[in-house]
């Protein structure tokens, strides 16, 4: 598996690297474009899940655990939970974006029954899995719900909510939008309570804090070690990335408004990593120094992640439905809202008992690569090379957008 995983992340950049050299300055527009604020946030609330929320916390402590870990020694908690997360990672959402939003229109390779079948099965594995991972994290922040840690009716409740609501929201693409602004307008919030929480009581040092961010240039400076896997928690983030990026590239690709291949590409690393890394450095900050979590604020904390988990999988649902044609129109609404509910809910629970691992969603992702380099040189090289711009269509549409403003 790490050897499988090791291809799939030089391939990616290796493409990365040949999609800036030729198509760099083209403009990249979507089917649907928007401004590139709401793109950004799409982006980011769609690419992130729960985990953002609640995994720093319980895993500052293993990456400071050298004797344990060895392999973390090199760098700072801060500095590794920052990779596992954010700026170079992006760069798998960018290659699937460019490929939907410009190849993809011209290849067709998706649309072959058998991809189409495993690109599918990847998606709707993981928004199983986001489910689960929202499951299996509520114990440590809403302890009293839970039986000593384990999962209890009531944290099952919680989840089956979440995904009825999601499926109720996936039914109207005026939800998605409403729900990736409010949830970035949410987060950002949160970020200003939570470094309000550590810098007004008596504990806090505004110095300090100030200084925290210096740990990140940690992950900068030690960037090349990211690229590969570390050990098999960090295999386990990497393959987490792969399985999303096929299904967040399609998505976002839809709204992409006009920017710049180069632009596109800089905006994926760079925007969503700004944020990411002022949230950890309060979070690490309060892990330095134990500062307790206010029950108001860990609420806090679990509410926005449960919005992202609605954001993630609502974007998801609508992306596979309208993929296999299961959508409202063609099924009936009440047939759409129990099949998704049923599926989902049936898949979280086998995620629960270790019957499906995100792993392998990952790898399948990696094969779909491959694969379609494969096709592409043997069917469509000639019609590739010849790609100049973003589909006809799609440029007509920017168009009248831009003329109606």
């Amino acid at each position: 598996m790490t050897i499988w995983l090791s291809a799939g992340i030089l391939f990616t950049f290796f493409c990365i690297g040949c999609i800036l050299f030729k198509w760099g300055n083209i403009r990249c527009i979507g089917v649907t474009p928007v401004s590139t604020f709401t793109f950004i946030a799409i982006l980011f609330t769609s690419g992130l899940d729960v985990g953002l929320i609640m995994f720093p916390l319980t895993e500052f402590a293993g990456y400071a655990d050298i004797a344990t870990n060895p392999e973390y020694a090199f760098t700072n908690p801060l500095a590794i939970e920052f990779g596992y997360w954010a700026f170079l990672i992006w760069g798998f959402y960018f290659l699937t974006c460019f490929y939907f939003c410009i190849i993809e229109p011209k290849v067709q390779f998706f649309a072959i029954p058998i991809i189409r079948f495993s690109n599918n099965f990847v998606i709707i594995g993981t928004c199983a899995f986001t489910a689960y991972l929202l499951l299996s994290n509520l114990p440590w922040y809403i302890p009293q719900l839970a039986n000593e840690g384990a999962l209890t009716a009531s944290l099952y409740l919680i989840v089956l909510l979440v995904i009825t609501t999601a499926v109720y929201s996936s039914t109207d693409i005026r939800y998605v939008r409403l729900l990736s602004l409010g949830s970035t307008w949410l987060f950002f919030a949160l970020i200003g309570l939570t470094w309000a929480g550590a810098l007004l009581t008596s504990e806090g040092n505004t110095g300090e804090f100030l200084q925290t961010f210096s740990l990140l240039n940690g992950y900068f400076a030690n960037i090349h070690q990211f690229v590969l896997p570390l050990n098999d928690y960090h295999e386990f983030y990497l393959y987490w990335w792969f399985a999303w990026s096929i299904m967040i590239g399609q998505f976002t690709a839809r709204f992409v408004g006009g920017m710049r291949t180069y632009q596109v590409f800089l905006a994926m690393l760079i925007f969503p990593s700004i944020p990411i890394a002022i949230w950890f450095v309060g979070l690490y900050y309060y892990h330095l120094n134990e500062l307790n979590i206010s029950d108001w604020l860990n609420g806090l904390m679990v509410a926005v992640g449960i919005l992202f988990v609605v954001n993630s999988l609502d974007s998801l649902i609508r992306l596979y439905t309208d993929n296999l044609n299961l959508t409202i129109k063609s099924v009936g609404k009440i047939p759409y809202f129990a099949g998704n509910l049923l599926v989902l809910s049936g898949l979280t629970l086998l995620f629960t008992l270790d019957f499906l691992q995100i792993q392998w969603v990952g790898a399948v992702v990696i094969g779909l690569m491959f694969s379609c380099l494969l096709f592409i040189l043997l069917t469509r090289l000639k019609i590739v090379n010849e790609i100049s711009g973003s589909p006809e269509q799609n440029i007509l549409n920017f168009s009248e957008m831009e003329q109606q403003k």
